[in-house]
């Protein structure tokens, strides 16, 4: 059960362990990636001149750390834990994050983060949120990853986008499809 959404819903299944026991198979090749914007597939809405997708490309390390649940948890509670990033490449920085997830059985479960990523994107500086969404039914998975609209501040103010996201032998690469108005 290798990839991000596998690991993610292996460490924060109750009684997974440490995070150690989550790690993609070594050599495993993984590759998920966001769909559209909820509000650009549903208005039909294409981006001008000014807005057209760019890309932003690079790696991340991230540690991933189990928080306890409380002492009144439920046994089948969602996990929680704390993400915490350093981007290199295109986009540089750092991201800081909670994520929630389950295990349905087998090879089947879900999660969910909120991040906030304090950076420079191609060189214009600011923050921006991202939240993602992750199922696994039986192996499969589906994961999107989105920018948060209207949460870019500083020079990323309008900041609108997927992060694409691979790891393959254990490195976090990304690609940043984005929009930003011309600053």
């Amino acid at each position: 059960m290798p990839g991000l959404i596998a690991a993610a819903v292996l460490m924060l299944a109750p009684g997974a362990g440490d995070a150690a026991s989550a790690t993609a198979t070594p050599g495993a090749r993984v590759s998920v990636s966001a769909t559209p914007a909820p509000e650009a597939a549903r208005t039909g809405t294409t981006m001008t001149a000014a807005t057209e997708a760019r890309h932003a490309r690079g790696t991340f390390d991230v540690t991933i750390t189990p928080v306890q649940p409380g002492a009144d948890a439920a046994p089948d509670a969602p996990g929680r834990m704390t993400l915490s990033k350093t981007f290199h490449g295109d986009l540089t920085g750092t991201g800081v994050g909670e994520m929630l997830a389950t295990m349905a059985g087998g090879n089947s479960g879900a999660y969910v983060a909120m991040e906030r990523v304090t950076g420079a994107l191609d060189g214009r500086e600011g923050t921006f949120a991202l939240v993602h969404r992750g199922l696994m039914d039986q192996g499969a998975q589906d994961l999107t990853i989105t920018v948060v609209p209207g949460s870019g501040t500083g020079e990323l103010t309008g900041l609108t986008g997927v992060f694409h996201l691979t790891i393959e032998g254990g490195e976090h690469r990304y690609d940043l499809e984005y929009s930003l108005p011309e600053g």
